[in-house]
């Protein structure tokens, strides 16, 4: 068990090889599967105080990433990916 924080730090490093300094809470999100009988609360975070180059640590788990503008994003992006873009400001995109 770990705060929410120390998770969202792990995490980047485990997946991106980034190490993360300041983050933002952007926003909750909740999704409901019915299909699948799940139900999902996702704390979303943003930061822009990132150290390392990003790297595809879990290739099993992703095909890829990469940095995106906001009309050139991929598709199809997930639930919380699509509901992390409308919490964005346009200035996130510059």
């Amino acid at each position: 068990m770990e705060p929410a924080e120390t998770a969202i730090r792990r995490e980047a490093e485990e997946e991106s090889g980034l190490v993360v300094g300041r983050i933002d809470l952007l926003c909750a999100t909740e999704q409901i599967i019915e299909a699948d009988r799940q139900h999902w609360i996702s704390l979303i975070y943003v930061t822009d105080d990132f150290a390392g180059e990003p790297r595809l640590m879990e290739p099993d788990k992703l095909s890829g990433f990469g940095w995106f503008g906001r009309n050139e994003l991929p598709q199809p992006l997930s639930a919380f990916a699509r509901a992390a873009v409308g919490h964005l400001g346009e200035d996130m995109f510059r």
